[in-house]
C-alpha cells in the first residue's frame, strides 16, 4: 500500500529553521521523482522543490538559497530543510511522488513575524 506521511511542521518565528520529513512506503523514493508542494490559505498549490531519481533538484525562485530538498534512500525518506523562514512561507506543505501522483496528508508550517 502506497503511503506518504509528512511530519515536522509547526509554529516558528521569522528567520528560524525547520525540517520537514516525508516517510514513504509501498514504493522506493530512490527510483522516484519526489517533490514538496505548499498551499497557503486562498492560494493555489505551488511546487516548492523537487528531486528526481538522479538526484537533480529544482526550486521555486522565492525559496532558492533558503530551502533544500534531500532524500535518504536507505530510510525511504524525503526531507525539506527550510532556513531563514519568512511569514510568506506559511502554508500546508505536502510531499508528493510526481509520476504516479501520490500525495501525503500535509503538515502545517506557520511563520510568525
Amino acid at each position: 500500500q502506497v503511503q506518504l506521511v509528512e511530519s515536522g511542521g509547526g509554529l516558528v518565528q521569522a528567520g528560524e529553521f525547520l525540517v520537514l520529513s516525508c516517510a514513504a512506503s509501498g514504493f522506493s523514493v530512490s527510483l522516484s521523482d519526489m517533490a514538496w508542494y505548499r498551499q497557503a490559505p486562498e492560494k493555489q498549490r505551488e511546487l516548492v522543490a523537487a528531486i528526481d531519481s538522479t538526484g537533480r533538484s529544482s526550486y521555486l525562485d522565492s525559496v532558492k538559497g533558503r530551502f533544500a530538498i534531500s532524500r535518504d534512500n536507505a530510510k525511504n525518506m524525503v526531507y525539506l530543510h527550510m532556513s531563514s523562514l519568512k511569514p510568506e512561507d506559511t502554508a500546508v506543505y505536502y510531499c508528493s511522488e510526481i509520476r504516479n501522483d501520490y500525495w501525503g496528508q500535509g503538515t502545517q508550517v506557520t511563520v510568525s513575524s
